[in-house]
């Protein structure tokens, strides 16, 4: 089994282009240190603490339909439900592997595996 570092994704809506085509199929690649830190460093993420996403969106989405290149210009012209979309998408494929412990049931004594999300807390 090889280790994942793309994945594909199709948005919601679709980016326009200038000439009025539709550009819905993408790949995005795993982030990597230098994807979150360098972006601070830019002035816009300085002025404006949001649009880190942008910047880190830029980075990370390697294609999008026949598009030659993806810049920060092409995701602020995002709908706002692509991007919610490429936000969690990105969450999803670069958070740490929830931990799992073994753990026996004290009524009956099954053993069975508990993952523990500590990032992510009902209540």
């Amino acid at each position: 089994m090889a280790f994942q570092t793309e994945f594909n994704f199709v948005l919601p809506k679709g980016f326009i282009d200038q000439d009025g085509n539709l550009h819905r199929e993408g790949v995005m690649r795993l982030a990597t240190a230098a994807d979150e830190i360098l972006p601070m460093k830019d002035a816009r993420v300085q002025q404006n603490p949001g649009y880190l996403t942008i910047i880190l969106l830029s980075r990370v989405i390697v294609k999008l339909g026949d598009l030659r290149a993806i810049d920060t210009k092409t995701i602020e012209k995002l709908f706002t439900a692509d991007l919610a979309y490429l936000q969690d998408l990105y969450s999803r494929v670069n958070q740490m592997e929830i931990p799992s412990y073994d753990a026996v049931c004290p009524s009956c004594g099954n053993k069975f595996g508990v993952h523990v999300d500590f990032f992510h807390q009902e209540g």
